[in-house]
């Protein structure tokens, strides 16, 4: 099986954001990659269950914004980089989080592209709604890390 190994560049949707976290870098990763408890800290998501390890090609099952989601890992650099995605609701979707130590914290990026019918359909709409969720997902996890 191949798997993405970056963020769809070309996809009609690309977001990217950044934030710096002052909290150490493995407490942030955990954070992240302790999927199962996302509701926990990261309170839009209602429901995330882990199907495996933290690995390329496990799969894990989320709920957010009332939508059920399945994405795989596709790749995996603890506790540097993570990269997932898959298709939902006629979006196939690509999520990068890079983790960079600075200083005393963690430089947090994440990067998402979107593309399929429903982006080409209400593209500013859709980037809108991703860019929001980013930066409250960023929010939460800076929160709960700090």
């Amino acid at each position: 099986m191949t798997h993405p190994t970056t963020v769809d560049e070309n996809a009609p949707i690309v977001a990217d954001h950044t934030i710096r976290i002052a909290a150490p870098l493995e407490r942030v990763w955990q954070l992240h990659t302790r999927i199962g408890s996302w509701p926990l800290w990261q309170y839009a998501i209602t429901q995330a269950r882990l199907d495996g390890p933290v690995a390329p090609g496990t799969t894990f099952r989320w709920e957010t914004a009332g939508l059920s989601i399945n994405s795989t890992i596709h790749a995996v650099d603890a506790p540097y980089r993570i990269l997932w995605g898959g298709p939902a609701h006629g979006i196939t979707g690509i999520h990068e989080w890079t983790f960079t130590q600075d200083g005393d914290g963690v430089v947090v990026r994440t990067r998402e592209s979107w593309a399929g019918a429903p982006v080409d359909a209400d593209r500013d709409n859709l980037a809108a709604a991703l860019d929001d969720s980013l930066g409250t997902w960023l929010g939460a996890l800076r929160k709960a890390a700090e």
